[in-house]
């Protein structure tokens, strides 16, 4: 007779893919919880303490940790020393295993939840037996997900056990399941003991959800979501209508939200190929991203556009004026998705916690054979702004000096952003030259230039810029300082009466 030994944290199914095992002649083993659920629905089932002759003991931390049960699991069929082995020791074979672990995941998520209740949440006879049966897949079945019940029972009615290239499938997801398993815990150790970059970075991620192509249609592509501090983010999002994301509307919303959480009052953010083309705060929310359209009409169009509050009426019929390939807000009033959702590929997006800052997540980037790890880049100015020249800003120019420093935070470098009434007006990034990034920015800005303010992401290494914003009649300049030059690029911002200040704190972007 063949066995199955079950032990499940999740029931879902359990009594009747157990009931379905029972009318195929197994004989079933459990532990615990999925005993007495089996027991009590009929079922005829073992404990394990039967097969082993030893009770669990400390609570249940030690139970199916033992040669009766492991042995039956891992000896090889097709090898005689093990079979003898086997018959020696008078083990029984274990054909099945089906188990799901202690929900770890779900502890470490609960409010308030306390360090010793998420200890007693690490399984460890759980993974030994699935890592066991996996790892001896081409003669042990390992069913860890309720989904694969009905392939199981439908293979062993079919052929009398499953296939090898179930069972090889199968294992495959065990070892995932482990793996992400461990990856919690070791993640959670790192956090309580203050490791930012351990010895080995593994990194936990799940609910796939399969992309119809990658940045460009010959790539494949998934998005996979983070465990926990989803909050706010761009995984935390509840679709209201639309299309289904694509990897690059993935991308250049996660670029606008990180943009739009640098504020607080009112503002639109809006976002094309990962750049934004524009930004803008107002008294209200239309105002905002009225300033947003102005400063680009015509790299929004096909874009994505960032609110951080909720979307009304009239701005819905503002937005709905020309093609967007995506709108965030926290949320859309009834008037406002009324509006939105006649448009059919709009996607509308609802993230309710869209203000939320509170990560604790290390900034990656993945190159080719490894991964660059740093802090995320959360620190916005040093402790004091340094005005540098003869002339300070004035209050609303040191306004949108703080709005520029923001904007230049999160655009590609070497950027410059100039900024007037709390309005990006031009929007120079991702040059290989400085100069070049001023050139561009006040190209763009037309003749909304005169007396408006600049930021800088760098330094400026040599004094040719500021002659270019002395040109175009810019009032004052924040940027980091800390060049060689930086006694000449002062010096001729004085002489073009231009206010400088220097924030200390540079915000390179590649």
């Amino acid at each position: 007779m063949k066995r199955a030994l079950i032990s499940v944290f999740d029931k879902t199914g359990i009594v009747d893919f157990a009931r379905e095992l029972e009318n195929l002649k197994f004989e079933i083993i459990s532990t615990g919880g999925t005993f007495k659920t089996l027991k009590e629905a009929g079922i005829s089932v073992k404990e394990v303490e039967d097969i082993t002759e030893f009770p669990e003991i400390l609570d249940g931390r030690v139970k199916t940790l033992n040669p009766l049960i492991h042995g039956g699991i891992l000896y090889r069929r097709d090898d005689e020393k093990h079979k003898e082995t086997i018959e020696k020791m008078n083990i029984g074979s274990i054909d099945i295993v089906v188990n799901n672990l202690y929900p770890f995941e779900e502890t470490i998520k609960k409010e308030g939840v306390g360090q010793m209740e998420i200890i007693e949440n690490i399984d460890i006879g759980g993974p030994s037996m699935i890592r066991a049966a996996a790892k001896n897949f081409e003669f042990v079945t390992t069913v860890i997900d309720p989904k694969d019940y009905i392939k199981v029972i439908t293979e062993l009615e079919e052929f009398g056990d499953t296939t090898f290239e179930t069972r090889k499938y199968l294992a495959r997801k065990v070892f995932n399941y482990t793996s992400y398993y461990d990856t919690l815990i070791s993640n959670y150790f790192n956090e309580i003991t203050n490791e930012e970059f351990p010895e080995y970075l593994t990194l936990g991620f799940k609910d796939k959800a399969e992309l119809r192509y990658g940045e460009n249609p010959h790539q494949k592509a998934a998005f996979y979501r983070e465990v926990i501090d989803r909050k706010g983010t761009i995984a935390d999002y509840k679709q209201l209508h639309g299309k289904e994301l694509s990897f690059n509307n993935i991308n250049d919303s996660n670029g606008a939200l990180e943009a739009l959480k640098l504020f607080s009052e009112p503002t639109a953010v809006a976002v094309k190929h990962a750049n934004p083309c524009g930004i803008g705060s107002g008294e209200t929310l239309l105002e905002a991203y009225q300033k947003a359209y102005d400063c680009d009409p015509m790299s929004i169009f096909g874009g994505i556009v960032a609110l951080n509050r909720e979307v009304g009426l009239d701005l819905a019929n503002k937005l709905s004026e020309i093609f967007l390939e995506v709108i965030m807000a926290p949320s859309f009033s009834q008037e406002a998705l009324e509006v939105l959702t006649k448009k059919k590929n709009i996607r509308l997006l609802e993230i309710k916690d869209i203000d939320n800052k509170d990560y604790k997540e290390l900034d990656m980037k993945k190159v080719m054979g490894g991964f660059l790890v740093q802090n995320r880049d959360d620190k916005l100015f040093d402790e004091d702004l340094n005005c540098v020249t003869k002339k300070s800003p004035e209050k609303s120019e040191m306004d949108d000096l703080e709005f520029a420093w923001k904007v230049a935070k999160i655009i590609k470098s070497n950027g410059v952003v100039i900024v007037k009434d709390k309005a990006t007006i031009g929007i120079g990034l991702g040059e290989v030259n400085r100069v070049w990034a001023v050139e561009n920015a006040i190209e763009r800005s037309g003749e909304k230039v005169k007396n408006a303010v600049i930021a800088s992401d760098g330094f400026f290494p040599f004094k040719d810029s500021i002659e270019q914003l002395a040109k175009a009649e810019i009032s004052s300049i924040i940027q980091p300082g800390g060049s060689v030059r930086d006694e000449e690029v002062i010096d001729e911002a004085n002489k073009n009466n231009i206010a400088m200040i220097f924030t200390g704190i540079r915000h390179f972007k590649h």
